[in-house]
C-alpha cells in the first residue's frame, strides 16, 4: 500500500504554501511572529470549520492531540491566547484575497449552469442576517438591545460559488452594497423586492446588466403595449412598462403557479428572452436562500470564536474558503455526493491517513470466480 499523507494535509496542499506566504507578508501588522505564524492561524481554523469545533480551546486541543500528525500541515503546537490574539488583531484581509483566488480556480472548473439558454453570466443576490449579542459585540448594533451582522452574497448560478460576499453591521440596507457590485456588461442579476430601487434599475440598464425582480404592490407603474408572440402556459401576461419617473422601458412579466395559485409579477429590463425565462430566473433565486441554510446548518458562521469585527471577519473568510474547498474537491473528482455528504465524510477522516481522492470514490473490490468456495461442487 501505498504512503499517504493525512486527509487534512492534503487539503491543505490545495493553497499553494508560497503563494500563501506571500499574502501573509503582504497582510501582516506588527512585530515578527516568533514561533507562530499565520499559516498555523489558517490551518487551525480551517480545521475548526470542517471539524465542527465550537471554542477556541477545542481547536488547540484538537490539534494538540495529534502529535506528529502536524509535522506534514507545516503547524508547530501554539496556545489558545496566541490563537486569539492573531484573530482579533492581525488583518482578515489576507483570508479576503485567498478566498478570491482559490474562488476564480473555482470557477473555472465549475459546471455551466444549463437551466437556461444564455450565454451569460447569472448571479443570485440577497443577504441574510447573522444574530449577535450586542454586550459582547457593541460594533454589530442593529436595533436598541440587539446586535445583528448582515452577511452579503452574489451567487454565482455556474456551481453556485460565492461570487460577491461582504458582512457589514445589520442595518446596513442591501442596496448600499448592491449598487458597489461590479457586473459585467451582459450579465443577469436576479434578487427580491428587497432590492428594489428605480435609480439602481437605471444604472443597471445603462451599463448594459440584466436584472430580474418581483414587482413591489406599491410600485409607480406606467403601462404600456402588450408584447407579441406565443406564451407558455404558465405565464398570464407580458408587457411593456414604465417605472415611476425613468424614460427607459421595462417588462412586466406575470406569471399564475398553478400548484400554490397565486399570481406572480416580475420585472425585467431584458426585453429579448422568453417569458418563462425570466420567471425560471427568478425560480433560481431559491438556490441562495439553500446556500445561506446550509452555510448555517454545516459551517461556524452563526457562533463566533472572537469578539471584534476583525475576528468575525476572519472566520466568514475562512468558512467560505472551506465552502469552496468543498467545491473544488467536488469539480475535481466529478463525483455526485452532495456537499454535506463530502463534509460529514472529512469529519471523520481529517486526520487518517488515507487518499483524498479514494476517500470519496473508494475502489469496489474484485471477488475472484475462481476461489475454492465459490467452486460449484
Amino acid at each position: 500500500m501505498s504512503h499517504c499523507n493525512t486527509v487534512l494535509s492534503q487539503i491543505v496542499r490545495i493553497f499553494p504554501r508560497h503563494e500563501f506566504q506571500s499574502l501573509a507578508n503582504k497582510h501582516h501588522e506588527g512585530q515578527k511572529f516568533r514561533s507562530f505564524s499565520r499559516w498555523s492561524q489558517f490551518v487551525a481554523m480551517l480545521t475548526a470549520q470542517l471539524s465542527a469545533r465550537n471554542s477556541l480551546r477545542d481547536v488547540v486541543d484538537n490539534l494538540g492531540v495529534q502529535g506528529g500528525k502536524l509535522y506534514h500541515l507545516g503547524v508547530k503546537a501554539f496556545s489558545r491566547a496566541t490563537l486569539a490574539r492573531c484573530n482579533e488583531k492581525q488583518p482578515h484581509t489576507l483570508y479576503e484575497e485567498l478566498f478570491k483566488r482559490l474562488l476564480g480556480r473555482c470557477q473555472g472548473m465549475a459546471p455551466r449552469n444549463k437551466k437556461f439558454k444564455l450565454d451569460s453570466k447569472v448571479y443570485l443576490l440577497d443577504a441574510s442576517l447573522v444574530e449577535l449579542t450586542l454586550s459582547l459585540f457593541p460594533w454589530a448594533k442593529y436595533q436598541k438591545t440587539k446586535g445583528a451582522a448582515k452577511l452579503h452574497i452574489g451567487l454565482d448560478a455556474d456551481g453556485y460559488l460565492p461570487a460577491f460576499v461582504d458582512l457589514t453591521r445589520g442595518n446596513e440596507h442591501e442596496i448600499n452594497r448592491a449598487r458597489e457590485l461590479e457586473l459585467t456588461k451582459g450579465s443577469y442579476v436576479v434578487f427580491d423586492r428587497g432590492y428594489t430601487d428605480y435609480r439602481w434599475y437605471q444604472e443597471l440598464t445603462e451599463d448594459g446588466v440584466f436584472f430580474v425582480s418581483r414587482l413591489k404592490s406599491n410600485a409607480i407603474v406606467t403601462p404600456g403595449r402588450k408584447r407579441r408572440g406565443r406564451k407558455s402556459p404558465g405565464v398570464v401576461e407580458d408587457r411593456e412598462i414604465r417605472l415611476g419617473k425613468l424614460s427607459e422601458t421595462f417588462r412586466l412579466v406575470t406569471c399564475l403557479d398553478k400548484e400554490t395559485d397565486i399570481t406572480y409579477q416580475f420585472v425585467t429590463n431584458a426585453l429579448d428572452i422568453p417569458a418563462q425565462t425570466v420567471a425560471d430566473l427568478y425560480k433560481e433565486r431559491w438556490q441562495i436562500e439553500l446556500f445561506f441554510k446550509w452555510i448555517k446548518q454545516n459551517l461556524r458562521v452563526k457562533s463566533f470564536l472572537g469578539t471584534s469585527m476583525n475576528a468575525v471577519k476572519t472566520q466568514l473568510w475562512i468558512a467560505l474558503c472551506a465552502y469552496l474547498v468543498l467545491s473544488f474537491l467536488k469539480f475535481q473528482s466529478k463525483i455526485g455526493a452532495s456537499l454535506q455528504r463530502m463534509l460529514r465524510i472529512l469529519q471523520l477522516n481529517l486526520f487518517e491517513r488515507r487518499d483524498l481522492q479514494e476517500l470519496f470514490s473508494p475502489r469496489r473490490r474484485k471477488i475472484s470466480l475462481c476461489g475454492s468456495q465459490l467452486a460449484l461442487i
